[in-house]
């Protein structure tokens, strides 16, 4: 006998989606890691946390991830990494090809999905629309975890309370803007591990000196919140280096190696 035909329901496919969508937001209140901004870094720190059984999630204030990846150089999307990065992108599957020695490109978009849905796969989950209004601080002045709201309401300048989550450790993957270090600096009058005890701004391009300290500039900079990509660069008061993003992926990893001795 032929399948009977199955008649989509416009308020069952709602149900679907507000009440899977709501059971996952409820997981995410309590974990062991959660990332802001799913950039390069973000994720490729989800990606390694999250193979390594860490409960981890991402919350990126816009509509998709891939933060600057996915506009490669002035919207020629072409990244270019070093071959210190590459065995990252081979792990994801993402092919490169060698322009000149020590310099491969790849495809921004190609780069960018396969991070997103590596990490997704390893575990990691993304909330994306969601931005971070403030942070919570408990016992010891130690950052534990996330105050949330839609970017819609951010956007709109509503009134409209945020909701927390509580996590072991935080990362700052939020780029140039480095905004929830941002928080903790203006908000809470935290000091920083920096020269300064504050946010010591980024420089003007500089891809080599950039991508040469990005991973020392990868660190603990607050208790419970770690500095990941151009945020750790920011923050540390190095140069920026444009559109190569070796640095981002090696820092995104170097993050999660800080992170789960933390959380371990």
């Amino acid at each position: 006998m032929p399948s009977r035909k199955i008649v989509l329901d416009d308020v069952t496919i709602s149900r679907a989606i507000v009440e899977t969508f709501s059971r996952e937001f409820q997981d995410a209140m309590d974990i062991d890691v959660a990332i802001g901004g799913a950039g390069p870094s973000g994720m490729t720190a989800a990606y390694y946390l999250a193979k390594q059984g860490v409960k981890t999630v991402i919350f990126e204030k816009s509509l998709r991830p891939g933060g600057g990846m996915p506009g490669g150089g002035m919207m020629f999307n072409t990244i270019v990494i070093q071959k210190e990065a590459k065995v990252i992108l081979d792990e994801l599957g993402v092919r490169a090809k060698e322009y000149r020695k020590g310099y491969f490109v790849a495809d921004a978009l190609e780069a960018s999905s396969a991070l997103c849905l590596k990490a997704i796969q390893a575990g990691a989950k993304i909330f994306n629309l969601v931005s971070i209004e403030d942070v919570m601080i408990r016992e010891n002045d130690r950052i534990t975890g996330l105050v949330l709201n839609w970017s819609a309401v951010q956007m709109a300048n509503l009134h409209v309370d945020p909701l927390s989550i509580r996590s072991k450790v935080v990362i700052d993957a939020t780029g140039h803007a480095a905004e929830i270090c941002h928080i903790v600096v203006k908000k809470l009058a935290g000091k920083l591990r920096t020269d300064s005890g504050g946010i010591m701004g980024e420089k003007s391009m500089w891809a080599d000196v950039a991508e040469g300290k990005i991973l020392a500039n990868t660190k603990e900079v607050y208790p419970g919140l770690i500095v990941a990509g151009m945020s750790a660069n920011a923050v540390m008061g190095t140069h920026r280096m444009g559109p190569i993003f070796g640095g981002m992926l090696l820092s995104g990893k170097r993050a999660a190696e800080i992170a789960l001795k933390m959380v371990k």
